[in-house]
């Protein structure tokens, strides 16, 4: 390894890379836990509306996701492919994301424009940022084991960005005391305070890997044309190891939309616990980022990527719905008693801890097809493979947005509920409902990971071709 490559890899240039995450897992914990119950039960817009919202975003982003990963990937600047997107979109992403959650006092007609144009707004804009800083991860490094540790560190960092929001969100900015969940104003500080965070992590990441530039890929010069684009698109995304991660992000963030969205509902309805205690409870999630900062490379250097992946991801689907159907067969500790709350607080401190490792395995194995592409195209196709992984998970994280909020309805979900005014049978047909849609979800993603058929011997093979052809 040489010295470009060695500094490339330095534990600084890890730290950096990773820090531009805080920033999407600010966004997502809006997102995915907050924008539902934000919009619905605060603003007053019916869930399905939100829901709906949600998904027309999305559809932009099946749109915008691949052409910008395809541009990054043969984009030519002196500043190289990736930077000059992520400088460009840190600015007007943190106003438009302080804006989705200051929402004006108009009939729920306007404000449904507003809040979908400002989520499409925000979505795209995080996608110029997201989608190159990502990639550049598999030029960084081309080590299948340093893969798997750079993406430990992506993760570590975004669900810390996110953890700190949803621990502000709270026990700071939703005290009790002026009305928890309901308190609008808090609701705005929010917005302000979670702006501010993703401002300073993109441009902390992109200027702490600025100084690598000179050493990452550059495109050969060549004449693009909108047939040759597509063609090229479809040529990259039918590799096969892609093709069944893909299948097995879209699955499992289908799961995970659900769990994200009903999640709030759960703490608030079923579980009766109080906004401090919710917010409490993501205390300790910080331990589990740090756990599977630490575990995923040993798990992955021990069992190799895809069958470590399969193992966490296994035991995720095991854990997560647990202290529901506990519940449900009256074996879990009854509400408003110390040992629900703790009993939780294990329960979900083991499980994200899982889920965490789940997604650094899975992003790691993305970056190994990298090189596996270009044995076959002749292309670097960084951009446009996290491009798809990413809309895979944004659109059927949404997708599971919107089946929450249809099991919402069909339960007869009341607006505006209080702790303890939810029937009892409203709450069973809800745990019902969730359950098996999280297993059926994540037990596809699981065999969609079974035909993932690059090994530490096939990439290193992979890596060797390469070589020989660039001499």
């Amino acid at each position: 390894m040489n010295n470009a490559t060695d500094t490339r890899a330095s534990l600084s240039t890890k730290i950096y890379y990773g820090f531009g995450a805080v920033a999407y897992g600010a966004k997502s914990n809006g997102f995915n836990y907050l924008l539902l119950f934000f919009y619905s039960q605060v603003v007053g817009l019916p869930p399905q509306w939100v829901s709906f919202g949600i998904f027309i975003a999305l559809i932009v982003d099946a749109i915008s996701d691949p052409l910008v990963g395809y541009f990054s990937d043969n984009l030519r600047s002196r500043w190289g492919r990736r930077h000059p997107l992520m400088y460009a979109a840190g600015v007007p992403a943190s106003i438009a994301y302080y804006f989705l959650w200051a929402p004006p006092a108009w009939d729920q007609g306007p404000l449904f424009a507003y809040f979908v144009t400002l989520a499409i707004l925000i979505r795209t804009l995080l996608t110029f940022y997201e989608i190159p800083s990502t990639s550049l991860v598999a030029e960084l490094t081309d080590d299948y084991d340093q893969r798997t540790r750079f993406m430990s560190f992506r993760f570590f960092f975004g669900w810390w960005g996110g953890l700190v929001m949803a621990v502000l969100v709270y026990l700071v900015f939703l005290p009790e005391a002026k009305g928890g969940l309901e308190y609008v104003e808090g609701w705005r500080n929010y917005g302000l305070a979670a702006s501010i965070i993703i401002f300073l992590s993109i441009y902390i990441s992109s200027f702490g890997t600025h100084r690598h530039i000179p050493h990452l890929r550059k495109p050969p010069e060549r004449s693009l044309s909108v047939r040759r684009t597509f063609s090229e698109l479809i040529e990259t995304l039918s590799n096969r190891s892609f093709l069944v991660l893909f299948i097995g992000a879209l699955f499992a963030a289908m799961a995970a939309g659900v769990n994200t969205s009903l999640g709030i509902y759960f703490g608030r309805h079923f579980w009766e616990l109080t906004t401090a205690q919710i917010g409490v409870l993501q205390i300790p999630y910080f331990l589990s980022a740090l756990g599977a900062l630490v575990l995923a490379p040993l798990a992955a250097q021990r069992l190799g990527k895809k069958r470590a992946a399969i193992l966490v991801t296994t035991l995720t689907v095991v854990l997560t719905p647990l202290p529901v159907i506990l519940r449900l067969f009256d074996l879990f500790p009854v509400n408003g008693t110390p040992e629900v709350f703790y009993g939780l607080m294990i329960f979900y401190t083991i499980d994200v801890t899982m889920m965490i490792m789940s997604s650094i395995l899975v992003a790691a194995m993305l970056a190994d097809v990298v090189e596996d592409s270009e044995v076959a195209t002749g292309r670097r196709s960084e951009g446009t493979f996290f491009a798809a992984s990413s809309f895979a998970q944004k659109a059927v994280n949404g997708l599971g947005v919107i089946v929450a909020g249809q099991i919402l309805a069909w339960v007869e979900f009341p607006a505006d509920a209080k702790p303890g005014e939810v029937p009892t049978e409203s709450l069973n047909e809800l745990a019902m409902a969730y359950v098996p849609a999280l297993w059926v979800f994540y037990f596809i993603a699981i065999a969609a990971l079974a035909f993932y058929n690059i090994d530490r011997d096939k990439h290193g093979d992979n890596l060797r071709q390469l070589a020989a052809s660039r001499n």
